[in-house]
């Protein structure tokens, strides 16, 4: 074996056994990866149940109130902007009186840099209007979490509903 075959595999081990760097450069080691995982998780619960306590009035604590903010669903950007998401919460208070909202058994949080990582979760949530119709979705949601001083926050979002089944003369 020549001394650069020797440092290949040496180099090659090495990077199997390290956590790629983050797109900042920054490598996240395994414990930090998971700490980021565990408070992502717990952000994820805390949106659950604010927003079905408090209603939709509660997306903007957990919306990041930036103009980077940007949230899509059904291939349609709805919220460009942070102060759009806010102007959008307000309406939506005035049409919905109840949310329901569960994440999934698959919920997945993928750490990407200190400070950031991607969420992505199956959901069902249940809306009821001010008439009290009620409307049940199930989708999926995926989100960039960002700490920041007020805590985790979504730096952007986007919510794919799942179709209904056809049916079936």
């Amino acid at each position: 074996m020549t001394p650069y075959s020797i440092a290949l595999v040496a180099s090659l081990a090495l990077t199997a056994c390290t956590r790629p760097p983050t797109p900042s450069g920054i490598a996240l080691t395994g414990p930090q990866a998971g700490a980021i995982a565990d408070s992502v998780r717990a952000f994820a619960a805390t949106v659950a149940r604010g927003v079905s306590d408090h209603g939709p009035a509660a997306w903007r604590s957990y919306f990041a109130d930036t103009a980077a903010f940007f949230m899509a669903s059904e291939g349609r950007l709805v919220f460009p902007t942070g102060d759009s998401a806010t102007r959008g919460i307000e309406q939506l208070g005035r049409v919905i009186s109840h949310i329901e909202l569960q994440w999934g058994d698959s919920l997945r949080v993928d750490p990407v840099a200190p400070g950031l990582a991607v969420l992505g979760a199956t959901y069902h949530e249940v809306r009821v209007d001010q008439a009290g119709h009620r409307i049940e979705e199930s989708g999926y949601f995926t989100g960039l979490a960002q700490h920041r001083a007020a805590g985790w926050q979504f730096r952007d979002a986007h919510w794919s509903v799942l179709a209904p089944p056809p049916k079936i003369p």
